[in-house]
């Protein structure tokens, strides 16, 4: 018997974009975003999807199918038919925590195939880093022959740095920066990472200064306008726009707009000059995994999480 490959996308646009070229195959589209809320190091366990299913319930107002999740990944129940399992994920850190939940879960189901990853970012000739569905048709194509074979170390390390990621402290990720693998921007997804907690001067993480800096130096017409300038100016982290509309709603306390242009207001200067720490005034009360970004914040000077103060008790 004829035996298949089985991709796993990071989206319905790439899922897409593999069948306009004809890629051989079955598919596994993967539609979560666990760089956001709680996770269990057991992907999708009971455990696991009812803390998703509450998280986006609350945060983002989507209802979790877990029905159509678990039929499309039944896929993974039936390894027999298939000769090796490709992953489609990108450089950001969207796409790397998942792409380190659905590593930990073949692992988890015991599914010993040969494990290949294509993964965009640089592109020769391109100043900006691209992802998989913005390569052109060539391009996507010869990702896919230099496809990367994922051998037992790094396999290894994403099930351990998966595990760290749903644990409480998040500073064992920080050997992970340093240590070589096949997976060429994780590093900087974790750097990226432990910079989404408030910094010990002016409470902001980075995406929080980034998009502020970017009201101060541009003339910003409209929350849409700052929406597309925040998205294209995000750098690792590769949130969706209902992720950055939701930063920016956090941060409407540091901006004034009229019918022509948002502005920083005088909190929004004394924040980007770290007059004092806003983290409490910003109120985003995110969980990272298994770490409430509250219960943290990132010491800049000592490149490592620091207990915040009220919770240092």
């Amino acid at each position: 018997m004829n035996k298949f490959i089985l991709h796993i996308t990071n989206g319905h646009v790439l899922t897409k974009y593999l069948h306009e070229l004809n890629i051989e195959g079955d598919i596994i589209t993967w539609q979560e975003m666990l760089c956001e809320g709680p996770t269990v190091e057991q992907v999708y366990s009971d455990e696991f999807l009812k803390l998703r299913k509450s998280f986006l319930s609350e945060f983002y107002d989507i209802d979790l199918d877990i029905s159509e999740i678990k039929q499309s990944l039944d896929k993974l129940n039936h390894p027999e038919k298939y000769s090796e399992i490709v992953l489609w994920f990108e450089y950001d850190l969207f796409c790397h925590i998942n792409m380190l939940a659905v590593i930990s879960l073949i692992h988890q189901k015991k599914i010993n195939l040969p494990l290949y990853l294509v993964c965009s970012g640089k592109v020769e000739r391109n100043k900006n880093l691209k992802g998989l569905a913005e390569l052109k048709s060539g391009q996507l194509l010869k990702h896919y022959r230099d496809k990367v074979l994922l051998n037992t170390e790094d396999i290894d390390m994403a099930r351990t740095v998966w595990g760290i990621y749903c644990g409480r402290d998040h500073n064992l990720l920080k050997p992970f920066i340093v240590k070589k693998s096949s997976f060429k921007y994780l590093s900087n997804c974790l750097k990226a990472h432990l910079e989404r907690f408030p910094e010990t001067k002016d409470g902001l993480n980075v995406m929080e200064r980034n998009i502020l800096e970017i009201v101060r130096d541009t003339a910003i017409k409209s929350e849409h306008h700052l929406l597309g300038y925040a998205l294209n100016y995000q750098g690792y982290y590769g949130y969706s726009d209902i992720q950055i509309l939701r930063l920016m709603k956090k941060l409407s306390i540091f901006f004034d707009e009229d019918d022509t242009q948002l502005k920083l207001n005088r909190r929004g200067h004394e924040a980007l000059i770290g007059q004092h720490n806003f983290a409490r005034e910003i109120d985003n009360n995110m969980t990272f995994g298994g770490v409430n970004r509250f219960e943290f914040q990132f010491n800049k000077k000592e490149n490592k999480l620091i207990k915040t103060v009220y919770n240092a008790h």
